[in-house]
């Protein structure tokens, strides 16, 4: 059943007796980018780590285009989830291999495509991110921004039909996040459907239309901007505009690390 695009349904998931997620919803459907917010610690990365199958979840129902995911073979979870690509946050290439090399890293690993084909489509989706250039440099010649954008000419390589974003802006000085909410903003008119996860309120608003919010491990909002800042909700109208009131009360779990985001 293709292009139903991806949900979460009442999932559940916890580590280390540390509930992260409690009958958790989420629908991703095609052409309508959404962000997922919530303070760090919240259990936002965890999310897209489930929607890969990168780990099970404890209970819930998972599925991508309609194929629930729980229970699939590697190879078949590999199949579904092939419309998928994911810009980590530090953008996760490999060091040891060139700008060109990381592009193409997935192709190459598929095999259904010659080298010749492969080089044309790295050149022009290093292109469509302004580093055509770059592609014979080593990622420790890149700066942060320049990581990011060869993370996405690769997920960009594979041709998704999703594209996750794990704090996409984080750690970018103004230039580079402008660079890169355009550059979402052009893959969104392309087709793509983003999902993104972030607690950077200017990213979201630029690049989503609709939007959760994840508090202690529930889904305690759903909907659009508008609703966003007029919803009468304390926690989330914290995390919109912090107070005093806010000072060490909504800033995540203490202990939290980068598994559970």
């Amino acid at each position: 059943m293709p292009g139903t695009g991806i949900r979460m349904q009442r999932v559940s998931y916890s580590v280390g007796g540390r509930e992260i997620l409690r009958d958790f919803d989420l629908t991703l459907e095609k052409g309508v980018d959404r962000t997922i917010l919530g303070v760090s610690g919240a259990g936002k990365t965890t999310i897209l780590k489930l929607l890969l199958g990168l780990m099970p979840a404890d209970s819930g129902s998972i599925s991508i285009d309609g194929v629930e995911i729980s229970e699939l073979p590697e190879a078949r979870l590999r199949e579904v989830r092939r419309p998928i690509a994911v810009v980590f946050q530090g953008g996760a290439l490999f060091d040891s291999m060139t700008v060109g090399e990381n592009v193409g890293y997935r192709l190459l690993e598929e095999g259904k495509r010659s080298e010749q084909e492969i080089e044309r489509v790295v050149l022009e989706k290093l292109g469509f991110v302004g580093l055509e250039d770059a592609i014979d440099l080593y990622p420790a010649e890149l700066s942060g921004g320049m990581k990011k954008r060869v993370a996405i000419a690769r997920a960009l390589a594979a041709d998704p039909d999703y594209i996750f974003f794990d704090e996409p802006t984080t750690g970018l000085d103004p230039i580079g996040v402008f660079n890169i909410c355009d550059l979402m903003r052009r893959l969104q008119q392309q087709g793509k459907t983003t999902l993104t996860v972030t607690h950077d309120l200017h990213t979201a608003f630029q690049v989503s239309q609709r939007f959760s919010f994840l508090h202690e491990s529930r889904l305690v909002f759903e909907g659009t901007k508008e609703e966003l800042l007029a919803a009468d909700l304390e926690v989330l109208q914290e995390f919109l505009t912090p107070s005093e009131r806010s000072l060490f009360r909504f800033t995540g779990w203490v202990g939290a690390d980068h598994e559970t985001k």
